[in-house]
């Protein structure tokens, strides 16, 4: 079992959401988050004001997946959160995490068949 955090782009939410039933992951949580960058300043355009910041709003995916479903996830998640053919900077990361133990409840069930 694997836990996959997933971190991308607010705008590509609902299309990787929709591959990612279509691929058979059906059960996630989707968290707001803000992504701290020390990269050169990003003009932003606000209400005709333009400021730069180095702290950006992304999505945040937490997927628990079995083995046999880590690559279909992963390589679902990367073609599809990305914003345009070769993709851009900043279109999101994945993590892959050992995931030891995973419980649901009720009715209390272990290991793959929580998943």
């Amino acid at each position: 079992m694997k836990m996959i955090i997933a971190v991308i782009q607010p705008t590509r939410l609902r299309a990787v959401q929709e591959a990612l039933t279509k691929a058979g992951v059906t059960r996630f949580t989707i968290c707001d988050a803000q992504e701290f960058t020390q990269r050169e300043d990003r003009p932003r355009i606000f209400r005709g004001l333009t400021n730069s910041t180095d702290v950006l709003r992304k999505v945040t995916l937490e997927i628990a997946v079995n083995d046999d479903f880590l690559q279909t996830t992963i390589d679902t998640i990367i073609n599809v959160a990305r914003t345009g053919h070769r993709g851009n900077d900043g279109d999101g990361k994945v993590f892959v995490l050992p995931l030891h133990e995973a419980v649901q409840f009720p009715p209390e069930t272990r290991g793959k068949g929580a998943i």
